[in-house]
C-alpha cells in the first residue's frame, strides 16, 4: 500500500521544496469557492498581462509581492499597477 504524505500546514516555504510549494499553491486556486473566483478566461488574460510585465520574478510581483496566479484568480483582486482591475461581483453572485 502506498503511504501519503502528510502535508505539514505550520511549514514555511523554505521548509518545502519548490515543485510541492507550487502544488499546493495550484490546489489551493483549484479549490476556492467558485463565487469569488474569476472565470478562466478573465484569469487566463490576467496572467498574460503578468506574464508581459517587468516586474514578474519567478511568479511573484515585485510590486506587492503577491503570487500572480493566486491574485489574478480572485474577484475582488486587481494589479497594484491597473493593468487589470477587479471584477465586480453580480446581486446575485452574493446571494
Amino acid at each position: 500500500m502506498e503511504q501519503q504524505k502528510r502535508i505539514c500546514r505550520k511549514c514555511l516555504t523554505a521548509d518545502m521544496d519548490q515543485a510541492e510549494y507550487f502544488t499546493n499553491l495550484h490546489t489551493y486556486i483549484a479549490n476556492l469557492d467558485a463565487d469569488i473566483k474569476v472565470d478562466s478566461q478573465i484569469y487566463d488574460e490576467r496572467l498574460a498581462v503578468c506574464k508581459s510585465c517587468d516586474l514578474l520574478a519567478d511568479g511573484m510581483c515585485r510590486a506587492c509581492g503577491c503570487f500572480v496566479e493566486l491574485r489574478a484568480a480572485i474577484c475582488k483582486n486587481s494589479c497594484p499597477y491597473d493593468k487589470w482591475l477587479a471584477q465586480k461581483l453580480e446581486a446575485s453572485d452574493l446571494t
